[in-house]
């Protein structure tokens, strides 16, 4: 009779106890409601603990229960950021070992430089050369590389002669020549002058072919068989003359040319760096020198021109010579002194001889 009594005292307390849970649980549910219409159609931005948390009490419930009572966000999302907890629980991708490791950026390099140098060397003999070098890599990765650089197949390759690789196998036989203007005070007011010059590539060593306010097809001609002359012309042991596509560089020029075993390869239009050491060159005549001074005479332009010669070939370091004079001259041991050209305008520091 007792224990009946208990069981009936448990039984209300537990209708009393879920009643107020369930007032508890209608007044929250009413709250949420009351929010998202103050909130209107903005959406509520939750922090991924704040998912997570809800993510584990939603799935408690289930589907049907959350239905009732999600007000915040709908019972597909809770149940979708559950899944996504369990995933990054089981998440294995920061165990995973890394794959075929990267080829090294210089043997990449190395690669590209072969098939540069060497048109006719197709994948297997590129691979055999780097194998030489202790580097084994697969002949599918050479074809890779290769194809990853734009670099044709050797088939191709072999058939189209770079400009570059052109140059290299017959540099010591390529000159360049071009025209720069300078400006001389006469009488008559400015006068432009034209001066020819001609610069061999290997050593960068220059002669001013000639200097005239209006250079025809005669004088150019006359240039041509200077440069060509058996007794000490400058082109003698040259096969190939650079030069742009300037009128005065006539079809009888070329000839005279050709006749002495040297033939002019003319640059595409609009192409000056093509002919880059020439271009260089007349930068630095006219920065160092022409720029800074005023001519009266041609007389005078010849003379300041031919003492930068001088200085340009034994006075002056050439970057692309490794910082070196074009002629070099006996070092010795005495005192530093300052040759100076042009009334300083250039100047050489050297040691005089004991």
């Amino acid at each position: 009779m007792i224990s009946s009594a208990w069981q009936f005292i448990l039984v209300m307390l537990a209708g009393f106890i879920n009643r107020d849970q369930q007032k508890i649980i209608e007044y929250l549910i009413e709250e949420n409601k009351v929010l998202r219409e103050i909130s209107g159609s903005k959406r509520i931005l939750l922090k991924d603990d704040q998912r997570r948390r809800l993510a584990v009490k939603g799935k408690a419930l289930g589907r049907k229960l959350l239905s009732e009572v999600a007000g915040i966000v709908t019972p597909d999302t809770i149940l979708r950021w559950h899944r996504k907890l369990v995933a990054m629980k089981y998440d294995g991708s920061k165990n995973r070992r890394m794959g075929r490791p990267r080829i090294r950026q210089d043997i990449r390099v190395l690669t590209c430089q072969m098939a540069d140098d060497n048109p006719t060397w197709g994948y297997t003999r590129i691979q055999g050369a780097l194998k030489n070098l202790g580097i084994k890599i697969s002949r599918h990765t050479v074809r890779r590389i290769l194809n990853e650089n734009g670099i044709i197949p050797s088939p191709e390759r072999s058939k189209k002669t770079p400009w570059k690789t052109f140059l290299k196998a017959h540099w010591n036989a390529f000159a360049a020549t071009d025209f720069f203007t300078i400006e001389i005070w006469t009488p008559r007011g400015l006068v432009r002058h034209l001066v020819l010059f001609v610069i061999d590539l290997p050593t960068r060593k220059v002669e001013i072919a000639g200097i005239l306010p209006q250079p025809d097809g005669h004088w150019m001609k006359q240039i041509a068989r200077n440069l060509t002359d058996s007794f000490g012309g400058f082109l003698c042991g040259k096969r190939f003359l650079i030069h742009d596509r300037d009128p005065l560089f006539t079809k009888a020029f070329a000839e005279i040319l050709l006749t002495a075993g040297v033939k002019v390869i003319k640059l595409p239009p609009r192409s000056p760096n093509l002919n880059a050491y020439a271009e260089a060159f007349v930068k630095s005549i006219k920065s160092e020198c022409l720029n800074k001074m005023i001519f009266f005479s041609q007389r005078q332009l010849e003379h300041t021109i031919q003492e930068f010669i001088e200085h340009y070939h034994r006075e002056r370091n050439h970057q692309g010579l490794d910082n070196n004079l074009i002629l070099e001259e006996a070092p010795c041991s005495g005192p530093v002194d300052c040759r100076e050209r042009l009334g300083g305008l250039l100047k050489y520091y050297h040691r005089r001889a004991a």
